[in-house]
């Protein structure tokens, strides 16, 4: 499984912590207190990497050079696994919305049909995709 480490800036503020990425340019976040802020970086840097990624873009080279930082500051390295943003996101659930004749939601309601699970396994059924 693949693996990206790059070198993350923490600097301190007087609500947190905002981050950025020396080495990816454009990717930043925050957080209210260093653990925050930690989550929040991985997210971002994650999030970023799968948009470079799918717009076709190469991933950022790791210079391993150590900006310079104030006091309070701290520069961390930060890794995240594609693979699994990648699937995260393709995973996640999407509202969508239908629109049916009325009788016909009333009469699945009373049985306790489930419109999510029903539409999920039909679509699947269709497409011919296994569970």
């Amino acid at each position: 499984m693949k693996k990206f480490t790059y070198l993350a800036v923490f600097e301190k503020s007087e609500t947190g912590f905002g981050v950025y990425f020396p080495d990816v340019p454009g990717c930043i976040s925050c957080g209210d207190d260093f653990d925050h802020a930690l989550r929040m970086a991985k997210e971002a840097l994650g999030l970023h990497l799968y948009g470079m990624e799918r717009d076709g873009d190469s991933m950022p080279e790791r210079t391993d050079a150590m900006p310079e930082i104030g006091p309070g500051d701290l520069a961390v390295s930060v890794s995240v696994y594609p693979d699994l943003v990648r699937e995260e996101i393709r995973s996640r659930r999407e509202k969508t919305t239908i629109t049916i004749p009325r009788w016909l939601k009333i009469e699945a309601e009373a049985e306790g049909l489930n419109f999510s699970r029903l539409l999920e396994a039909a679509l699947k059924e269709r497409l011919g995709i296994a569970s």
